[in-house]
């Protein structure tokens, strides 16, 4: 009985482990997005590092940010889709789900995000960003 299930299960499991393939277009450079200024200030005594959510499961740092210095967050804004891009080494955009910073070595504990907005032209912000009881706020 079992050598009749055979042939039943190889094909069920050949056919559950097919995976088609798309091919994707990246956008690279920053033709058609704007510059979006936005400058960090650490207010606090420990290093901040500053973060984007790329994807579900992924970020890249933008700037690490020494006690009583300023970093500048590189930053690119899309105004036909509304969407905000972070340029990687190879300068393709990665569309940023979340921007937040954190007290360094223990950053995602300790974030506090940054609201983006998603108007037509982003004004320009700074923000001063303090330790408040072992979490970070940025206003």
């Amino acid at each position: 009985m079992l050598k009749a299930f055979l042939p039943l299960m190889l094909a069920l499991t050949t056919s559950a482990q097919a995976v088609e393939l798309h091919h994707i277009t990246v956008r690279t450079g920053t033709d058609g997005l704007s510059p979006v200024s936005l400058t960090v200030a650490n207010a606090g005594r420990e290093p901040l590092a500053c973060n984007a959510d790329i994807a579900h499961w992924y970020s890249v740092e933008l700037a690490a940010v020494a006690p009583g210095k300023t970093a500048s967050l590189e930053l690119w804004f899309d105004p036909s889709s509304g969407t905000y891009a972070a340029l990687n080494d190879k300068r393709e955009n990665l569309p940023v789900e979340r921007l937040w910073c954190g007290i360094e070595g223990r950053a995602y504990a300790t974030r506090s995000q940054i609201a983006l907005d998603n108007g037509a032209a982003p004004a320009a912000r700074q923000l001063t960003c303090s330790d408040r009881t072992g979490s970070l706020a940025c206003e």
